[in-house]
């Protein structure tokens, strides 16, 4: 048998009161429910607010536990012979086996390009003006020029080497557009009139956008000697410990050889040893150094991710620190400090050696010359 259903309230039909104490229970049911609605609202709104203070005090929290302070003790964690406090490097690493290394000559030999341009540079000191009415200017060529310069007939400000010469190189574009060009193929003596228009948005209003000639005389053109026996004899000599050209062209190519070499032997070296562990102390002083030589205050911007990436810095520098002196010990290499320190005060004088122990400390000194004492050892093995 079917159940009877729950009979509608009939409004129609019910008094005038019960209608209005319905329509009342009604009303009071939704602001209940609304209440209710709000609250949970509240509720929901406090959490989310509460986890967002939590998770940023969280994170100052994070910020504050990893933050670097930092510090210009280079010498710190070091013992006096410039090894790192209570390590063995043969155990923090796997070192690379730089006693078998093959070198690519074509990768360490000096290049001709970087030879001519170190010869160049050394030149450079030693150019000369030549007033040789032969020679005739060329693009890059460095020339020596007076000019006036006049508009409509007559000379403005600034317009005039007032006859004191004037060194101009020629496609570097120091005056204005086609000034330089029109001088090309001219020679020595000779007087050029150059027409140019200033620029309509040229500094100086009273020329701008104004056509200008400009009368020139070539006072000469810069020449850098040639390097032959006689130059290296009368210039570098006693200072390069050289007598002809072709031993100074030789001495510049041993450097860079030199220079390659070691940034070949580092190279292979550092990317072929691995680190087992990193010394905790030491790691946190190099990185209070990088900070500190870095400027860095709290003023940065994202001190997590500045955090991340001065720690792998840090690394760097204390796998090459690990690796040097392993190979320093291994090696069986010695450090004679006293003689070291003497050797320096006679080259740089007391005050550099005075200053260099004052900033750095003798310990890091110690371990700046191991280093160099195992470079040098590390060179000469695969001259």
């Amino acid at each position: 048998m079917a159940k009877n259903k729950p009979n509608k309230v009939d409004t129609k039909n019910m008094s005038k009161s019960k209608a209005k104490r319905e329509a009342q229970r009604k009303q009071n049911e939704k602001m209940r429910r609304q209440r209710f609605i709000s609250k949970l609202a509240g509720i929901v709104i406090s959490a989310a607010v509460i986890l967002l203070i939590a998770a940023a005090i969280g994170k100052q929290l994070y910020i504050l536990a990893i933050r670097t302070t930092p510090g210009s003790d280079y010498s710190a964690e070091l013992n006096e012979d410039g090894k790192i406090n209570d390590v063995d490097p043969a155990n923090a690493i796997a070192l690379a086996d730089y006693e078998n290394i093959s070198v690519p000559e074509d990768e360490v030999a000096a290049t001709d390009e970087e030879v001519e341009e170190e010869i160049n540079s050394v030149l450079e000191g030693y150019k000369e003006l030549s007033t040789d009415t032969e020679d005739a200017i060329v693009d890059g060529d460095e020339v020596n020029i007076d000019y006036v310069g006049t508009i409509d007939g007559e000379e403005f400000e600034g317009g005039s080497s007032d006859g004191a010469g004037y060194d101009l190189t020629i496609g570097s574009g120091s005056f204005i557009d086609d000034f330089e060009q029109q001088l090309i193929g001219h020679k020595v003596g000779e007087e050029v009139t150059v027409e140019v228009t200033f620029p309509d948005d040229y500094q100086s209003a009273d020329v701008a956008g104004k056509d200008a000639s400009f009368a020139v005389t070539i006072n000469g053109i810069q020449k850098l000697p040639e390097l032959t026996d006689e130059f290296v004899a009368e210039n570098l000599a006693e200072s390069e410990d050289v007598s002809t050209a072709e031993e100074y062209r030789s001495k510049i190519e041993n450097n860079f050889r030199d220079e390659h070499l070691e940034e070949y032997l580092t190279n292979y070296i550092m990317d072929n040893t691995t680190v087992n562990t990193y010394p905790k102390k030491y790691l946190k002083n190099i990185k209070s150094i990088l900070k500190y030589t870095d400027g860095m205050g709290d003023d940065i911007e994202d001190e997590i991710e500045y955090e991340k990436e001065l720690t792998e810095r840090a690394k760097t520098t204390v796998k090459e620190a690990l690796v040097y002196q392993a190979i320093f010990e291994k090696a069986g290499l010695t450090l004679d400090m006293d003689a070291y320190i003497a050797e320096l005060t006679e080259t740089n004088g007391e005050d550099y050696v005075n200053n260099m122990k004052t900033t750095y400390g003798e310990s890091y000194m110690a371990q700046a010359r191991m280093k160099e004492l195992v470079i040098d050892y590390l060179k000469e093995k695969y001259k």
